[in-house]
């Protein structure tokens, strides 16, 4: 496996048995002997010792909010893995912070005591294992997308579920939809001895990361690591290589990593875009991870951006690739 597989959410090497989701009586059958991971507004069922996924059997009284069938994520090791969305439960009390960028919040379920939680998947990155995070990426990003396109994107007829949770086809039309990926490129700009990073305003005080952002139709992923860091903070950019790339199922994107060469030093933000953008010298970025800086915090661990930086400091970008 190479280094760029090692990032996290890559690389398990999950049989995700795609032959398996036409086979309606056999999925229906795996769904007996396997397990499903219960999925509350985006957030995982974890346990609360572990902070690991909680599987439960398929007949569990916690399904009873389930709207829509179970999902087939593949087979874990021999063990059939599925989830199910039970965000029409209702919690004792309303929680503000759900569905923010940073939610400390964990709800508890009646029917599961107290040790497992619904807990935010972005908080827990640093306890999971390969298979766990492969999990828990495939599973809250294919629920996200059922949430948002019940209906059919041709006619407007609310569509049904198919192929054990991987396509959804409308009854009126006949059109087939499949689970959506948004291309978003996040690069590693660097000139000299320094990285190129910036912050968004809904960020938590002082973290800061690597440019992102979305491509565009028609768009290569060199082309849009150019425009986006033109676009954001004013700066050309020359050469450009592909790293590696990471689901990043907040909601349902697909992380391109790349290192690109800064032409020009003059930073000019878009307000629209970023909150701010500033030089960080290597020295200052190994002070900012090892918490000696407080006002730069740096990307957290388990995302792309902090797997980058990280290999940059330690002049491996090569082994990467």
């Amino acid at each position: 496996m190479k280094d760029a597989e090692t990032v996290m959410f890559g690389g398990s090497g999950m049989d995700r048995a795609a032959e398996l989701r036409r086979d309606a009586a056999r999925i229906a059958e795996l769904l007996n002997e396997g397990s499903v991971l219960p999925i509350w507004r985006g957030k995982p069922l974890l346990d609360a010792e572990t902070r690991l996924p909680a599987f439960l059997p398929a007949e569990h009284p916690v399904f009873a909010d389930a709207q829509e069938p179970a999902h087939f994520l593949g087979m874990d090791e021999d063990h059939p893995r599925f989830v199910r969305d039970i965000s029409a439960f209702e919690p004792v009390s309303e929680i503000e912070t759900v569905g923010q960028f940073t939610d400390p919040s964990e709800q508890l379920h009646p029917s599961l005591g107290q040790a497992q939680v619904f807990a935010d998947l972005r908080a827990n990155l640093a306890t999971l294992t390969p298979r766990a995070a492969e999990l828990l990426a495939s599973g809250k990003a294919l629920t996200e997308w059922h949430k948002t396109h019940r209906f059919c994107a041709r006619c407007g007829h609310p569509s049904d579920v198919a192929e054990a949770g991987w396509q959804r086809v409308c009854p009126a039309c006949n059109a087939h939809h499949f689970p959506r990926t948004d291309p978003v490129v996040i690069m590693l700009i660097t000139r000299g001895n320094s990285v190129l990073m910036g912050r968004s305003p809904e960020w938590p005080e002082g973290m800061h990361s690597l440019l992102a952002g979305f491509v565009e139709p028609g768009e290569t992923i060199e082309a849009a690591v150019r425009r986006e860091v033109f676009e954001e903070a004013g700066i050309r950019v020359g050469e450009v290589r592909y790293l590696s790339s990471q689901p990043w199922p907040f909601p349902t994107s697909l992380m391109f990593g790349c290192h690109g060469d800064a032409l020009s030093e003059e930073i000019t933000i878009d307000p629209l875009e970023i909150e701010d953008a500033c030089w960080v010298t290597r020295e200052d970025m190994m002070a900012a991870i090892s918490g000696e800086v407080p006002e730069m915090r740096p990307a957290r661990k388990g995302s792309i951006a902090r797997f980058l930086i990280e290999k940059w400091l330690a002049d491996a970008l090569d082994e990467v690739r």
